[in-house]
């Protein structure tokens, strides 16, 4: 196998169909589906996930949001979208999920890098920034977290989930892969969905420390469900699989094993 070589940020392209498959299918999809949507109804009340809810609309980015599964359904819910990415392949699956979702006109798809949307767009405030899954794919991962703060309004909200690099040592030493963890190399071959630069929890809870924000939720997301190897075993159960993924998700030492980190912010006014 070759492995990735990080020159640039990751532009899903090639791997478009491969990345909705794997990541936001299935199981593994309706799991971080659920935890996201328990986070935001706890702690974002303002951010309804039905239709004919009472509600503030609101203005969304979802930046880097690939195929806008999770933004989307705010537009369904009748908030304003925005989905910047730097795939084509991946914004032409947006927009065919908006037409079929019949949201297009409270959509607008944005083919460019996440900080380049000024050059794009006139107004860059919001009162939601989505970034999902998009911090490990980066070259300079610590560049990206000032930079959607610069989108936020004052006493607005970010959500932001990134891979976590704990879990991937984890899953290593149980598959016994001791020379990977020896030589901490831990940046997927090329073709995989490994990102290249997998995140360490600790620095992400520094980089956020350094902005005006105020945490609200901290959950894992697959915080069991990846570490059992027997595919058939995963697909048991699916109901109770999120159910208990739901209840481990803010406890430790569960949620610092999630494949994802999910962090739900404000912005201090």
């Amino acid at each position: 196998m070759v492995k990735q070589i990080a020159t640039e940020d990751r532009n899903f392209d090639n791997l478009a169909a491969r990345f909705k498959r794997n990541v936001y299918g299935g199981l593994k999809g309706a799991i971080r589906l659920a935890v996201l949507q328990r986070d935001f109804s706890e702690c974002v009340p303002v951010v309804p996930f039905y239709e004919g809810a009472q509600f503030q609309k609101l203005r969304v980015l979802d930046a880097g949001g690939g195929q806008g599964q999770f933004s989307l359904q705010l537009a369904k819910a009748g908030h304003d979208v925005v989905i910047c990415d730097i795939s084509g392949e991946m914004l032409a699956l947006a927009r065919e999920a908006a037409e079929e979702l019949g949201v297009i006109d409270q959509v607008q798809i944005l083919h460019c890098a996440i900080q380049e949307l000024p050059k794009h767009l006139e107004d860059c405030c919001f009162d939601l920034v989505l970034c999902h899954a998009v911090m490990e794919w980066m070259l300079e991962p610590a560049s990206l977290l000032p930079c959607l703060n610069g989108y936020l309004k004052a006493g607005g909200y970010l959500s932001l989930t990134y891979y976590n690099l704990k879990s991937l040592i984890y899953k290593n030493l149980l598959r016994t892969n001791y020379k990977k963890v020896v030589a901490q190399d831990y940046g997927g071959w090329r073709g995989s969905l490994t990102p290249i630069n997998p995140i360490d929890p600790a620095l992400a809870d520094e980089w956020l420390a350094d902005l005006p924000l105020r945490r609200l939720a901290h959950s894992g997301i697959r915080v069991f469900h990846d570490y059992i190897f027997d595919q058939q075993e995963r697909q048991r159960e699916p109901d109770q699989v999120i159910a208990l993924e739901l209840q481990f998700s803010r406890q430790e030492p569960y949620r610092s094993l999630g494949r994802y980190i999910h962090v739900l912010a404000q912005k201090l006014s």
